[in-house]
């Protein structure tokens, strides 16, 4: 198998996970606001998810001279460490449906902010004491305090765009001006609709997109935001366990998990707990979604495309992540956490959020990101190097 040796190399899966796992969420949230229903594309987007992680098995897995091989592995007496993996697949997978939903309450930026900054402050903490402090406390921790300050940016943030919205929205109603202006170009499918940050634009939004959420309280959101950053901050632990076995699990003799090993167990348990779950919303749905069939979605092409090309981005995110926390600490390998960064910059782009927003939100906005390329730069500054 092939092992990231050098700090340079875990720096560079980390930077490429930070890219990958910042643009997945803003496809899948493209697909929501187009009116695909979430059961949909989240079904789509497990199947390339572990696609990914069989692919990084059968070639880093099996390739160069450390053993053992990926194969090799898939018999030996190690479940002990399959089961801590497979808990870490099952975390995961139920943060990533979560979030699928709070997108649509809170926005894709200040949910990806939330969540990330929870895993940070406690998944950071537990991966700094498992790896045996091997990463610069004095760099990691104040960096764990930079996601804290970012957090409050964050929320200051959602709370002024929220009341911006408000303001715009009760200005269109005094005007009588619920119907969509008509002549200006909508980047997300080309069409002719309102201008972003509009009120108009808003009430266009709201009408097509599959998760309806005006009139609904946005504690709705941030109580499954935090729910998705509890489950977030425990799967890299888990993974961290799994292969590396500080809690002596394992019989004598038998050789740790690989990375590779234990993120094809991790994408296993993900893939199976997503398909269950997500069958089960078909003809169950929450949030007052309509009930779809097997048969709806074999037959549900728009989009799907998008759905795939997530799951696979995602699955590589997440393998290149544990490639480099391998190598220079899971602490250290935490700073993809920053993925707020990238996904903000798509929210932007793609669609619209804090346009026509006030200049409070603007400033805020600035100090949010300002203290995220802060925190990523310190986490990664603390990687320490594993023997």
């Amino acid at each position: 198998m092939y092992l990231v040796e050098s700090k340079g190399g875990a720096i560079a899966c980390m930077l490429l996970a930070l890219s990958f796992l910042g643009t997945w969420p803003a496809l899948l949230t493209l697909l929501e606001r187009r009116g695909r229903l979430p059961q949909h594309t989240y079904l789509d987007y497990t199947i390339t998810n572990l696609l990914a992680a069989i692919i990084i098995a059968f070639t880093f897995g099996e390739i160069g001279n450390q053993k053992p091989n990926f194969l090799d592995q898939l018999s030996q007496d190690n479940w002990p460490s399959v089961l801590f993996a497979m808990g870490g697949g099952i975390v995961l997978s139920l943060g990533n449906l979560a979030t699928q939903y709070a997108w649509a309450f809170v926005g894709l930026s200040v949910t990806e902010v939330i969540s990330s900054s929870i895993t940070v402050v406690i998944g950071t903490t537990l991966n700094y004491f498992l790896d045996g402090k091997i990463n610069k406390a004095e760099i990691l921790f104040p960096g764990v305090g930079c996601f804290l300050i970012a957090v409050c940016f964050g929320s200051a943030v959602h709370s002024s765009n929220a009341a911006d919205n408000k303001a715009k929205l009760a200005a269109a109603v005094e005007k009588n001006a619920h119907t969509s202006s008509k002549g200006n170009k909508d980047l997300e499918n080309g069409g002719n609709k309102a201008k972003y940050g509009t009120a108009d634009f808003l009430i266009d939004l709201e009408n097509k997109r599959a998760i309806k959420v005006f009139g609904k309280g946005t504690f709705i959101g941030l109580g499954i935001t935090f729910f998705a950053g509890l489950c977030f901050s425990l799967f890299t632990p888990a993974f961290n366990l799994a292969t590396n076995d500080q809690w002596h699990t394992l019989r004598d003799g038998v050789p740790h998990l690989s990375v590779y090993t234990a993120f094809f167990y991790f994408s296993s348990s993900c893939f199976v707990i997503a398909v269950i779950l997500n069958i089960s919303f078909l003809y169950h749905p929450v949030l007052n979604l309509p009930t779809s069939s097997l048969r709806a979605y074999v037959s549900d092409w728009d989009g799907r495309g998008w759905a795939l090309l997530a799951g696979i981005l995602c699955g590589f995110g997440n393998g290149l992540q544990f490639m480099g926390g391998q190598a220079a600490g899971y602490a250290a390998a935490d700073a993809v956490q920053a993925l707020p960064l990238v996904s903000t910059f798509w929210g932007m782009i793609l669609f619209g959020e804090y346009r026509r927003s006030s200049r409070r939100t603007y400033v805020l906005l600035v100090g949010m990101l300002l203290m995220f390329m802060v925190a990523v730069a310190v986490l990664m500054a603390s990687a320490g190097h594993r023997k």
